[in-house]
């Protein structure tokens, strides 16, 4: 995908210490700007529909592991003066993903790529955006100066866990949502009884309350207390979901025990059917495990994260791979990204 750019006319400076006026020349400076898009190990299939959807061809590059665990790249076609988008998500195995998109950033700074947008769907260490105790790092704020380091010009990311990760930045960060096209799931999925959108935990209230607005119902949610990493005990719903099918939202799901603790309690408080939706699939540990329970009847996520080959039937993928392209799109030709979701980009 090319775009031709007008002829710039060269102004030749006038020489010091003269009262010459300066001279204008007419040398043609013709350039073709150049969108390329690649695609780490973590996101192959992604980055591909994102190409395809762009009309062009995913970017060639050789990414291997050496036997120490080193990561190494190289660009296997010119991408000097071009505008460069880098897929990748930081998921399992994290640091490998995130050592790779690192050194993607580098070497396509190295070979004179006109700009370079890191592409990151699941932005790795998100969660963890502040000191809960002391002594503790802000992984999140180091992931950002280090792709900043590296050589980002700009980053595009989807439904960060705290819109504060936004701030760790210097460059521009456009933060994308998959909420619209969630909520329009089960708008077309018609169920006898009426929706009710619930939050498994206070935090996640307000993005019930979004989806609930969408979808014209009134929201509930949680109340969760979390003793240690990775372990949620819910314990009573605050609104009403007796003879209602709710919908559990959430930003990812990892584990899921939250997620099935929040079913069980909806199940208990008189809820006729239990669905799920997420933007962020994580699914690590026990997560298919725990998922493969009644409980919940189905789970909706998106590709930001791959679904591994042994998830249950029950979990149903959506592709963001048009939203990318579009956003992809809107900062190639300088457009505007928050247009594309009518300015309501933002996680709240």
């Amino acid at each position: 995908m090319t775009t031709g750019a007008p002829t710039q006319l060269l102004e030749a400076e006038p020489q010091r210490g003269t009262s010459e006026t300066p001279t204008h020349t007419s040398v043609p400076t013709p350039y073709d700007k150049r969108l390329m898009v690649f695609a780490g190990r973590g996101s192959q299939e992604l980055g591909a529909k994102i190409a395809d959807k762009l009309g062009i061809a995913l970017g060639k590059v050789e990414l291997k592991t050496f036997s120490n665990g080193e990561v190494y790249c190289r660009y296997l076609e010119s991408i000097r003066g071009a505008d460069i988008f880098i897929v990748q998500s930081s998921h399992a195995p994290v640091n490998r993903n995130l050592m790779e998109l690192l050194l993607m950033i580098d070497a396509a700074q190295g070979a004179s790529a006109h700009r370079i947008i890191a592409v990151t769907p699941w932005y790795g260490y998100s969660r963890q955006d502040k000191k809960s105790l002391p002594r503790e790092p802000i992984s999140a704020r180091l992931v950002a100066r280090m792709l900043e380091t590296a050589g980002a010009d700009r980053v595009l990311t989807m439904h960060l866990h705290a819109g504060q990760v936004q701030g760790f930045f210097q460059v521009p960060v456009d933060h994308l949502i998959a909420r619209p096209m969630l909520t329009q799931y089960f708008l077309d999925k018609v169920v006898p009884e009426e929706y009710v959108a619930v939050s498994p935990d206070a935090g996640r209230a307000k993005l019930a309350e979004k989806i609930a607005g969408e979808l014209r119902v009134k929201p509930a949610f949680i109340t969760k207390s979390r003793p240690e990493h990775n372990i949620a005990e819910a314990g009573y719903v605050v609104g009403e979901v007796a003879g209602r099918a709710a919908i559990l939202v959430d930003d990812m799901i990892d584990t899921a025990g939250t997620l099935v603790e929040a079913a069980r309690v909806l199940r208990e408080a008189g809820a006729a059917r239990v669905f799920a939706t997420a933007t962020h699939g994580v699914f690590s540990g026990p997560a298919f495990e725990r998922l493969a329970g009644p409980d919940i009847e189905e789970i909706v996520v998106t590709d930001t994260i791959p679904l591994s080959r042994d998830a249950p039937d029950k979990i149903k993928v959506l592709s963001v791979a048009d939203i990318l392209a579009r956003s992809i799109r809107s900062i190639f030709t300088d457009g505007s990204v928050s247009e594309l979701f009518a300015g309501e980009n933002q996680l709240f």
